[in-house]
């Protein structure tokens, strides 16, 4: 696809098509102060200036676009991206008024997936110039950063498995100069047995990893990134249906998340030590196939019996948590696509967010309303943890009865994140079911807006 670079200009009054938007208070006095031929050609399209409504207007030898909006005082992230993916190739401008937020859904309006087919019926890249050049820079990072998480998440699992992450991670780490390292056979099995066991029974092509990133200045805060890395989940022999199976190409959609974060961090120079883990496995059958009611010791030496194998990702975050805290981070943030059961709960378009901490819990639900990327909190509510016991080992890896299941999830989390760090767990679905402006069907990133701006406040640009 067009470099997202390529689609936000600094406006140095290159030629360009004028856009001129009004919305429900301002659309009647804008109709009314046009000649009669704009006027004209208005009432012929029907144009009534709701949100979303668009027309173009001759003007002279050229055109411009008159477009409505919900508020043209304040344009939200996505009011300019039905236009990105529908006018014709060009430069185009506001005729007043900042892009603000709304650069950012011009942008991630015209992101393509093409690795398996380009669609030739595509326009060709409609670039938006704009008066904020100081904010260039970073929209598109953000963009990009938004695009990596859904090519991630769109690729199939036949190419997108433990080793293709990992490759994600080499890629993201070598601009900035990142150190990159692998653990993997035997000190994986060694090391990270929980990780090894969901991923032992993949094709050796696809062998078990954990895959750590760290950058920055040691000592600046230590800020951990953990993503869920389950290249393809079959719910292991636990099997799920095939209804329950289509979409599990996504089950590595945390992973993508946290590697997006990583990259925004990186490349907005925050002065933080990070520290990104990705636990990478795929969840297969096979003769050597982890089993429900074996027991498995995990690197914190808990020991965790396995009341159902398709609650898997919650095993693998638990020894990559472990292994964050051992490096002290005073903050720990980790994406999981974890439930079904918070999609139950708050719908495909808001991850469930889990907090030990009320202060950030609303740190980040507030960072996530201003940058129009909301979370859900959900209660860590620890009277639920009785549903995880176990009468043989520490902690059993799924809670019975089918109750509070994604709440139950975030509290065997909880039992392996370090003591004395602050905790985000965002249960996220990365993937929309239904295109709307600017976001289309497919991988989608939820949450990693938010996360991005709450570090941004904590630690670096306050804009």
């Amino acid at each position: 696809m067009t470099d997202l670079a390529d689609l936000l200009k600094a406006d140095n009054q290159q030629p360009a098509r004028s856009i001129h938007l009004v919305d429900a208070t301002s659309v009647d006095a804008w109709i009314a102060a046009q000649p009669g031929p704009v006027r004209a050609v208005l009432a012929a399209q029907k144009f009534r200036g709701k949100a979303g409504e668009q027309a173009i207007v001759p003007q002279g030898d050229d055109w411009f676009v008159v477009a409505g909006v919900a508020d043209a005082g304040m344009l939200g992230t996505w009011c300019l991206a039905r236009l990105a993916e529908t006018l014709p190739e060009g430069a185009y401008r506001l005729a007043t008024g900042s892009t603000g937020a709304a650069a950012l859904g011009w942008l991630t309006a015209q992101y393509r997936f093409e690795r398996y087919r380009k669609d030739e019926n595509v326009a060709g890249p409609r670039v938006l110039l704009t008066r904020d050049a100081a904010r260039v820079e970073a929209t598109v990072q953000l963009a990009k950063a938004v695009a990596l998480v859904r090519d991630l998440v769109n690729t199939p699992a036949a190419d997108m498995g433990p080793p293709d992450l990992e490759a994600a991670v080499q890629a993201v780490a070598r601009p900035h100069g990142a150190a990159v390292d692998v653990t993997r056979g035997d000190a994986l099995e060694q090391g990270y047995p929980m990780i090894h066991a969901v991923g032992k029974a993949a094709d050796k092509a696809f062998a078990p990893r954990l895959i750590e990133m760290t950058w920055g200045d040691p000592a600046h805060p230590r800020v951990a990134i953990v993503g869920k890395g389950i290249c393809f989940d079959s719910g292991g022999l636990d099997i799920k249906p095939s209804s329950g199976m289509r979409l599990m190409k996504k089950d590595m959609g945390g992973a993508a998340h946290a590697i997006a974060l990583a990259q925004l961090v990186m490349a907005s120079g925050l002065p933080v030590r990070l520290h990104l883990l990705v636990a990478a496995a795929e969840n297969a059958i096979a003769g050597n196939a982890f089993r429900p009611g074996d027991i498995l010791r995990s690197r914190r030496g808990l020991t965790v019996e396995i009341g159902n194998t398709d609650a898997e990702g919650r095993l693998v975050l638990g020894d990559a948590l472990t292994r964050a805290g051992e490096e002290q981070p005073e903050l720990v943030i980790d994406f999981a696509t974890l439930t079904g059961a918070a999609r139950v709960a708050v719908g495909p378009d808001l991850p469930a967010l889990f907090a030990n901490d009320d202060a950030l819990a609303g740190e980040m639900l507030d960072a996530g309303a201003q940058v129009d990327d909301p979370c859900w909190r959900l209660p860590l509510w620890d009277g639920y943890a009785e549903m995880l016991k176990s009468d043989i080992a520490d902690i059993n890896n799924a809670g019975e009865g089918g109750f509070a299941g994604a709440i139950t999830a975030a509290l065997f989390l909880k039992r392996f994140v370090p003591e004395g760090a602050q905790w985000l767990h965002l249960d996220t679905f990365a993937w929309r079911p239904a295109a709307r402006p600017g976001r289309p069907k497919g991988g989608e990133a939820l949450g990693l807006r938010a996360a991005f701006r709450l570090l941004e406040r904590r630690y670096g640009r306050q804009a």
